[in-house]
């Protein structure tokens, strides 16, 4: 089936995910591309407690996961690929590997430096161009909660350009 769903969500591995996507997905397998997360096997045990015994987690780098992308693609098994962040995404699916693909915008909270965009969804404006840089490069980015909610683009989620 291959990689399901590709989803920036600060919180990674949590009930949406879990509960609202993997009921709507059935994935077999969900995949975390995190560069620290991969290093800490503390870390990788908290987020992994409470999952079912039948779903496969996999903590990696971004290295690794670029690597490994073809293979998870033309898996039998469906895959839920996480990041928490839109930078991570950016370096996973930069260069023109994710296209084709649609990023899904999850779950990225407030900070210094960040603009409410959705109730769900603040921005910076670095995050806004390293989101359009991969829309630039042919990949389809939106958000969405949950499965059953409206997806809203890129144009209507990325803040305008400085200037623009």
């Amino acid at each position: 089936m291959s990689i399901a769903l590709y989803r920036v969500d600060e919180r990674l591995i949590h009930g949406q995910v879990v509960v609202g996507w993997g009921n709507q997905l059935h994935p077999q397998r969900i995949v975390v591309v995190d560069d620290e997360l991969a290093a800490s096997s503390w870390e990788q045990e908290l987020y992994t407690m409470g999952l079912p015994a039948d779903l496969a987690t996999e903590f990696v780098d971004v290295a690794a996961a670029r690597a490994r992308l073809r293979a998870w693609r033309e898996s039998s098994e469906i895959v839920v690929l996480l990041t928490r962040d839109v930078a991570t995404m950016r370096r996973l699916g930069g260069g023109g590997i994710l296209v084709g693909e649609e990023i899904n915008i999850g779950g990225i909270h407030h900070a210094p430096g960040r603009r409410q965009v959705l109730p769900y969804v603040f921005l910076s404006e670095p995050e806004s161009r390293e989101l359009r840089g991969l829309a630039g490069e042919g990949v389809r980015v939106s958000a969405r909660d949950l499965p059953g909610a409206r997806r809203i683009p890129l144009e209507q989620l990325a803040l305008p350009e400085v200037g623009a």
